[in-house]
C-alpha cells in the first residue's frame, strides 16, 4: 500500500506535530517554572478580575436575565434593542457622555502637563507643596464634591454662588444650580476638570524630571531659541512612556465617570437626564431595573469604545513595537 496516497497520513502529522507543540510548551514552562510562580499572584488576579467579569458580561449581553430567576438566551435582540429603541441611550446618554469626553478627556490631559510643566519649573524645595495641592482633589473624591462643590452651587441664597451673584446684583433670586438641567452638565464638566489632577498628572510631573538635562543644552546650539520649542521638540518626545499612561488613565477616568452626577444632585437619574451619561445608563438598568441582560450589553458596547479610544492613545503615543 502506497502511504503517500494514505487519507490517514495528513491527520497523524497534524496530530503529531500537537504532541510536539505541547511537550515543548511543558518543557519551556518546567524551565521558567520559577518565574512563573512571581507572576502568579497578578496572573491569578487579573483572570478572576478582569478576564472572568469580562466574559460573563459579554454572554449575559445575549440573554436576558434579572438577578433572580433563570437564563433566557435571546441573541442580539439586547443590542438591537439598545441602538433602534432605547431613545434615552440615543439622545442623552450618548451625546452626554460624548461632549462630557471630549472637554473633560482632552482637557484634562492638557491641564495636567501644562500645570505638571510648570510645578517643575518651580524651585525644588517647594514644589512638592504644589503638587501636593493639585493632587489632593482627586484623593478627596466625594467628600470634596460635597463639602466644596455642593456648598458652591448650593440651590439657597447661602450657597457660594448665589451669595456672589446676589452680592453683586448679577441676578434678584437664588438659582437651583444642580436642579437645572441646563447646567448640570457644565457644571460636571467643570468639578471633573478639577478632580483631573490624579496619577497621570503626577506620570506627567515623574516624567518631566526624568528628562536628560543635556539634551535642552544641545537643543540650543541646534538653534532652540525658545520654551515652547523646548517642550515641543525635546520634552514631548522624551516622556512618551508618561504621556501614554496619562492618555490611557484619562480614556478610563473619563468614560467610568458616572457617580459624579448622583454625587452632586443626590439623584440616581438626573432631571430630565441632563446629566446622564452611559455609566448610569449602566447603572439604571442593572441595580434600579434589574434587567442584567441588557445593562452587560451597555458595559460591552463602552468596553469596545474604550478599547478603540486606547488604541488611538497607542497610535499617539505609543512606540512602534507597541502597535
Amino acid at each position: 500500500m502506497n502511504t503517500e496516497l494514505s487519507p490517514t497520513l495528513p491527520k497523524a502529522r497534524r496530530s503529531s506535530g500537537v504532541r510536539v507543540k505541547l511537550k515543548r510548551f511543558w518543557l519551556d514552562l518546567k524551565r521558567d517554572s520559577f518565574c512563573y510562580l512571581f507572576l502568579a499572584p497578578f496572573l491569578i488576579c487579573f483572570i478572576m478580575f478582569i478576564v472572568v467579569p469580562v466574559v460573563m458580561a459579554a454572554t449575559l449581553s445575549f440573554t436576558s436575565y434579572n438577578g433572580f430567576g433563570s437564563l433566557r438566551f435571546i441573541g442580539f435582540s439586547n443590542y438591537i434593542m439598545l441602538f433602534t429603541q432605547d431613545i434615552i441611550f440615543l439622545t442623552k446618554a450618548i451625546p452626554n457622555t460624548f461632549l462630557f469626553a471630549l472637554i473633560v478627556g482632552p482637557g484634562g490631559y492638557v491641564l495636567s502637563f501644562l500645570f505638571a510643566w510648570l510645578i517643575h519649573q518651580l524651585p525644588l524645595r517647594i514644589r512638592d507643596y504644589y503638587t501636593l495641592a493639585f493632587y489632593a482633589p482627586s484623593m478627596a473624591g466625594g467628600v470634596a464634591l460635597s463639602v466644596v462643590w455642593i456648598a458652591a452651587f448650593s440651590g439657597d441664597r447661602v450657597g457660594y454662588l448665589n451669595h456672589f451673584l446676589l452680592e453683586i446684583g448679577w441676578m434678584d433670586s437664588a438659582i437651583a444650580w444642580l436642579q437645572k438641567p441646563e447646567y448640570l452638565l457644565k457644571i460636571m464638566i467643570i468639578v471633573s476638570l478639577w478632580t483631573s489632577f490624579s496619577v497621570g498628572f503626577l506620570a506627567m510631573l515623574a516624567g518631566l524630571q526624568t528628562v536628560n538635562r543635556e539634551l535642552y543644552e544641545a537643543g540650543r546650539i541646534d538653534g532652540i531659541s525658545s520654551r515652547l520649542q523646548e517642550v515641543f521638540y525635546i520634552t514631548l518626545p522624551s516622556m512618551k512612556p508618561q504621556l501614554l499612561f496619562s492618555a490611557v488613565m484619562s480614556i478610563v477616568t473619563t468614560l467610568k465617570a458616572g457617580g459624579i452626577s448622583t454625587q452632586l444632585t443626590g439623584l440616581a437619574i438626573t432631571p430630565q437626564y441632563a446629566g446622564h451619561l452611559v455609566i448610569n445608563h449602566i447603572d439604571d438598568y442593572a441595580f434600579i431595573r434589574f434587567e442584567l441582560g441588557y445593562a452587560s450589553s451597555i458595559s460591552v458596547v463602552l468596553l469596545v469604545v474604550s478599547y478603540f479610544a486606547m488604541r488611538f492613545a497607542y497610535r499617539l503615543f505609543g512606540s512602534k513595537e507597541e502597535l
